[in-house]
């Protein structure tokens, strides 16, 4: 993963990673930070939480918690504290659900500024430039969070998902696209000494036959043909298998 997309250096946009003037390619459709966040050194222990409902009762929080780095996606719910824990180092925000749930921030700012308080420090980790509706609820998200003196975003830079997608397609996991959970797991598996994942199972029943929710706080399905979350989660097994990473389902003790 290195070798093919660098995600110490290309990760996110910044001042040394495209020139002044150059033209910024969507991702899909064919703002510079000043800074590279934490993921410019080696870190230890990630754990990246997903939102399934494997999660739910599984008492994970405090294993969870205990991990060096937290990175969460879509800025999930985090009041299921004893399965899921509260740590948060970095957490991944759908402009889609901000064009949703909070009218792409054009009205009231409230109930998001309320929302995001939740999160702490946590570096906030958006595709503004996957496709072109993304842009402007993004950068909307960036200024809000300056005007409160909350998070720092960052946005994904297109290039690197480009290299990422074409990375696990030779892979043969041939995907219209990604899931952010894919993605940041990519990126733990070059920067993190040792990954473990939660919350990935995509199934609607657990390891003993018993029905899930499709989320920890929801049963609210994926909009169907974007992503397709069983054959990632195949991968994401075989690397388990190899010991490349962890899969951890059921209960913690």
């Amino acid at each position: 993963l290195q070798s093919c997309c660098n995600a110490s250096q290309e990760l996110v946009l910044t001042k040394e990673n495209i020139k002044v003037g150059e033209t910024i390619m969507f991702e899909v459709d064919n703002k510079r930070t000043r800074f590279r966040p934490f993921w410019n050194k080696t870190l230890g222990h990630c754990a990246i939480v997903g939102n399934g409902g494997i999660l739910r009762n599984s008492n994970c929080g405090e294993q969870i918690d205990q991990a060096d780095i937290v990175i969460r996606f879509n800025l999930p719910p985090l009041n299921y504290t004893a399965d899921i824990g509260t740590k948060t180092d970095l957490v991944t925000a759908n402009p889609s659900i901000l064009v949703g749930r909070y009218d792409s921030l054009s009205y009231a700012r409230k109930p998001f500024i309320q929302k995001m308080k939740a999160y702490g420090h946590a570096e906030v980790l958006m595709p503004a430039f996957a496709y072109a509706f993304c842009m402007e609820p993004s950068f909307r998200v960036y200024f809000t969070l300056q005007d409160f003196n909350l998070q720092h975003v960052s946005f994904f830079h297109p290039g690197y998902l480009s290299k990422l997608h074409k990375y696990w397609r030779n892979k043969r996991l041939t995907v219209t696209r990604l899931s952010s959970g894919m993605m940041l797991v990519s990126v733990a598996l070059e920067l993190c000494s040792k990954v473990s994942l939660y919350g990935f199972w995509p199934f609607p029943f657990d390891l003993n036959g018993q029905p899930l929710t499709h989320h920890y706080y929801n049963n609210q399905p994926v909009t169907p043909g974007m992503h397709s979350m069983k054959l990632e989660f195949l991968n994401l097994l075989q690397m388990h298998i190899k010991g490349i990473l962890k899969v951890n389902l059921g209960k913690c003790l």
